[in-house]
């Protein structure tokens, strides 16, 4: 009897700590798979197509550099009560803000288009005209915005999370060598030829996909619209890393995918071309891959836009908050669909090179990412501000280094690119 008395409690326990995080996760949970956005998935099948598994190994040590990034977020949102760009200006001034701002924009507004780009990809293996994705998602999007409640937004999104594990399952279909792909993550090697421009661009690109400027202010203001406090940080770094454990396994799992059938076979260069060859060995896994793409650029336009939308409320002093109604906060809401409406204007225009957009826009965001980060260090290191949450020795240790390898990686790039045979 009382062997069964201290299961149940220990049951009753754990379905304590279950429902309680379950109200505090989101923000780190849906930025982290939202991260998983059409470009990245192009960047995972690519990667997998041309290299096969040995740039696994890389994808796993992004796993805790994108929690010790992101994390970060939560505290500052916690604390400050403030979204990231509002934090800037106020820490840093105008020239600072407006800088950050423009610098997120830029970034943002890309990286939507590359969302649509996936979208309009995907459908258009069903038959689907890109105009009439365009529409349908934008209005989509428009509903689940209009809801009223951050609560809602964020439980709709969650069914859209779940869709982007297909890739998981996927893998197994595949059928893939265990040993090599276990050798491909826990060794690292570097394809045949070496250091090459290809290389670095390619792990800039996976950089860029897994840690980009928008999920920092995406998750800060999703932490202070949730009404996250600072009794939840703990629970608000553990739906960060669950986060960010599922990313890079959906990530890993995608280069599986592409690396089993495609590697050494087939030349592709987007995530759509890699779903149609794949339709041609397995048409079930081709099936998986469209769907997940499609899902990864919608899961990756609701998170951007509203990353955009926020901190445009946040420096302009409007109403910017998913709690609020369209006649409450009208220019948070119209950013929103001039940002949608744009950027999938751009699919439509005739000629674009919407591939080569799609990658470079990844490389973009990791030049762009120094920036975003040192402003985040700073912000950690205000003892008035953050008090006791403020960064330990440690986590500036770690973040520092991130930021320098980064760095170090964005001038190989360069040097690479201006003198190809540097390092041959």
């Amino acid at each position: 009897m009382n062997i069964w008395a201290r299961l149940f409690y220990q049951y009753r326990k754990f379905v304590k700590v279950i429902k309680l995080y379950f109200m505090i996760a989101g923000p780190g949970l849906i930025v982290m798979l939202a991260d998983n956005d059409a470009g990245g998935i192009t960047t995972y099948a690519v990667t997998g197509s041309k290299f096969g598994y040995s740039l696994l190994w890389f994808l796993l040590l992004l796993l805790p550099v994108a929690y010790f990034v992101q994390e970060m977020t939560v505290r500052l949102g916690a604390v400050t009560k403030r979204g990231h760009a509002e934090a800037i200006f106020y820490a840093f001034g105008s020239f600072w803000g407006w800088f950050s701002l423009i610098d997120l924009l830029l970034t943002d507004w890309l990286t939507l288009v590359t969302e649509f780009i996936g979208m309009t990809a995907a459908l258009s293996i069903f038959g689907i005209p890109s105009v009439i994705t365009i529409l349908v998602v934008s209005f989509v999007m428009l509903i689940m915005i209009l809801q009223g409640s951050y609560w809602t937004w964020e439980k709709i999104a969650f069914l859209f999370c779940a869709v982007n594990l297909v890739y998981i399952p996927a893998a197994f279909m595949v059928h893939p060598s265990v040993n090599q792909v276990l050798a491909g993550t826990f060794i690292p090697s570097l394809p045949k030829g070496g250091f090459t421009n290809e290389i670095f661009f390619f792990l800039m690109a996976n950089i860029g996909t897994t840690i980009a400027p928008w999920m920092i202010f995406f998750q800060q203001s999703a932490v202070v619209d949730k009404g996250i406090l600072e009794k939840d940080i703990p629970w608000g770094k553990v739906d960060t890393f669950i986060g960010s454990f599922f990313t890079v396994t959906v990530a890993i799992f995608c280069v599986i995918v592409t690396g089993t059938l495609l590697f050494g076979r087939v030349e592709i260069e987007s995530a759509a071309q890699a779903a149609i060859a794949l339709m041609h060995i397995d048409k079930n896994v081709g099936t998986l891959l469209a769907i997940g793409l499609f899902d990864a650029g919608f899961l990756g336009a609701i998170c951007i836009s509203l990353a955009s939308s926020w901190a445009f409320g946040e420096v302009f002093g409007w109403a910017h908050s998913l709690n609020n109604k369209i006649k409450e906060a009208p220019w948070f809401y119209a950013v929103y669909m001039f940002a949608l409406l744009t950027a999938g204007a751009v699919t439509l225009i005739p000629g674009a090179p919407l591939i080569l957009i799609t990658l470079f826009v990844q490389v973009i965001a990791v030049t762009l990412l120094p920036a975003a980060l040192v402003f985040l260090i700073l912000l950690l290191n205000d003892g008035e501000v953050m008090g006791k949450y403020k960064n330990t020795r440690s986590q500036n240790i770690i973040n520092i280094t991130i930021v320098a390898l980064i760095i170090i990686l964005s001038t190989l790039y360069a040097i690479s690119a201006l003198f190809p045979n540097a390092f041959m």
